[in-house]
């Protein structure tokens, strides 16, 4: 099956998961992170996600799933240990529902994710093999390293000052450009954020005299 890749605003959007073992606490995490107002149905909670509960993260129902959970939910995602379940969990669900582990009972999968500042990479092997695009996450994550979270952050700060300080369209393009290039990216890794922003810098000041 071939899956059309997409990023999910889930900004204060409702999100049910059901279950409260291990891959729930990764759903939620993930969820929170992005904004979500969480939902977790189970009547057991792992630790974490406890501790979650505790700080007011999640909203927990403490019980065994019923229909009414997931009622007007932006997402879903099946995370019990019972197939039997899940499956009539993906079939009661109007909208987005993902089921873990199991993709013929999902509409949407959650790829292997790597996130770095603002940078957001994401691996999928459409469901033939999770463990692969981990082992691929875990390659790229030596490529790209901390370090770019923090270059992002500048080139946006960079980019706003150039359209403040360089006039001329076809000039700021070429300028803005040459910072995400390879040779930029290469600059980066050898030498570091330091001195990128050292020589930016110079380069902006360039325009303003």
């Amino acid at each position: 099956m071939k899956y059309y890749p997409v990023f999910l605003n889930v900004l204060g959007k409702k999100a049910v998961i059901i279950g409260g073992g291990k891959v729930s606490e990764r759903k939620a995490l993930a969820l929170i992170k992005a904004g979500a107002c969480v939902t977790v149905v189970s009547p057991d909670l792992s630790e974490q996600l406890k501790q979650l509960k505790e700080k007011k993260l999640i909203h927990h129902i403490s019980r065994l799933y019923q229909k009414k959970d997931i009622a007007k939910a932006f997402i879903v995602i099946a995370a019990t240990d019972s197939l039997e379940v899940n499956t009539r969990i993906s079939k009661d669900a109007g909208g987005l529902v993902n089921v873990v582990d199991v993709p013929p009972l999902c509409n949407f999968i959650a790829p292997s994710v790597i996130q770095r500042g603002p940078l957001t990479l994401a691996i999928s092997t459409s469901g033939t093999s999770p463990a692969l695009a981990k082992t691929i996450r875990k390659e790229i994550e030596t490529l790209y390293g901390p370090e770019i979270g923090g270059f992002l952050k500048f080139l946006s700060i960079i980019r706003r000052k150039a359209l403040a300080h360089i006039p001329d369209r076809k000039e700021r393009e070429k300028f803005l450009k040459r910072l995400a290039s390879d040779k930029m990216l290469q600059t980066l890794r050898s030498k570091g954020l330091q001195e990128i922003k050292k020589k930016v810098l110079q380069q902006l000041s360039s325009f303003t005299r």
